[in-house]
């Protein structure tokens, strides 16, 4: 069941109200009038509860949306009008952050060892290390928590971009997202995988569950997904992003495993990171070269953006990395709140 949020602020606080209406106003200028308010706060967009909070319902309306609100909310122009004003100081906020990105000779692999060297120079907190080696229960599983926002829909805001790439690109994206859906087998798509995990350390594994305690820094990392993939300008990003995903995610899923088994679980908690080992060591080789490469070599015009969608990875990781493991290295939760049931 996918109930609305709590609101965080004015601007959420209207939308929230503006939804579950039973009619389509025409004007929804009150939204755009709170937003301009909301833009003068003096918080940073990654981090300011309100705006991403409404721009994450906003996305979801293009997903599986919510309950008990009417579907054609979805592209209601008002909604997108809001939408875009959010998504441009979003979007300028990440290119400021990224600034200037590699331009490797546009072929497949010059590409792909570009992306592998913008992986190996990054410097974030590594999360894994610290799961692997001293997260506590409770600990282990607020990681899950700030993971299921994105896990439990894991490769929907990637899939956007099939339709909108062709020959190389489109078939190395089809083999990557083939193995996230579990190769069409009932139960071992990898959103499934982790929902067994949640289920295995007594967490609730309905999307969305926890959305309450999800801070605005992790709704950040997957809001900029979400950019990425619904709009096709972005098809460079998305490809960028999809690639430096997997990149980044064999190794930390070696230690992630390692320490839900130090934890005392094994499978079926431990399937979905030992899934993730096997196949994103084969599938970095295909986004690097094939995805992100292939891309670039087909049409140079794609460098920027899909070298921004690999860098917004890191940024945001590094960003909500430091988040979870500032709170933790001091004893206290990186959640928005202790949740019953969860420690």
């Amino acid at each position: 069941m996918r109930v609305l949020p709590t609101e965080r602020g004015p601007l959420s606080s209207a939308l929230l109200a503006t939804l579950i209406r039973t009619d389509l106003p025409p004007d929804l200028r009150h939204l755009g009038e709170t937003l301009q308010e909301a833009f003068g706060a003096d918080v940073d967009i990654l981090f300011n509860e309100d705006l991403q909070l409404t721009l994450f319902v906003l996305y979801e309306l293009h997903y599986s949306g919510f309950d008990s609100i009417r579907e054609d909310w979805e592209w209601h122009p008002p909604l997108l009008a809001l939408r875009r004003r959010i998504e441009e100081r979003f979007e300028q906020r990440l290119k400021d952050a990224v600034g200037e990105v590699p331009h490797p000779a546009p072929n497949a692999q010059a590409v792909a060892d570009a992306l592998f060297e913008m992986t190996r120079a990054a410097t974030g907190p590594s999360v894994s290390s610290f799961v692997a080696r001293q997260a506590t229960l409770e600990q282990a599983r607020e990681f899950l928590i700030h993971k299921s926002i994105y896990q439990l829909k894991e490769a929907d805001p990637h899939t956007w971009a099939i339709p909108r790439l062709t020959g190389r690109a489109k078939s190395a994206l089809v083999e990557i997202q083939a193995d996230e859906y579990g190769g069409g087998v009932p139960g071992r798509t990898h959103a499934e995988l982790f929902a067994r995990t949640m289920e295995g350390l007594g967490l609730e594994h309905d999307f969305g569950s926890y959305i309450e305690a999800i801070p605005a820094i992790t709704l950040a990392s997957v809001n900029a997904i979400s950019l990425f993939g619904l709009h096709r300008r972005h098809r460079g990003a998305t490809c960028g992003h999809l690639a430096v995903y997997e990149m980044t995610s064999s190794l930390p899923n070696a230690k992630y495993a390692r320490g839900f088994r130090r934890l005392g679980f094994d499978s079926p908690v431990t399937d979905y990171f030992d899934e993730h080992v096997e196949a994103d060591a084969v599938h970095e080789q295909i986004a690097g070269r094939d995805l992100a490469g292939g891309l670039i070599e087909a049409d140079p015009r794609m460098m920027q953006d899909v070298f921004f969608g690999a860098a917004t990875v890191i940024l945001l990781d590094t960003l909500a990395g430091t988040w979870q493991m500032n709170a933790w290295q001091s004893g206290t939760s990186s959640l928005r709140a202790q949740l019953q049931g969860a420690s």
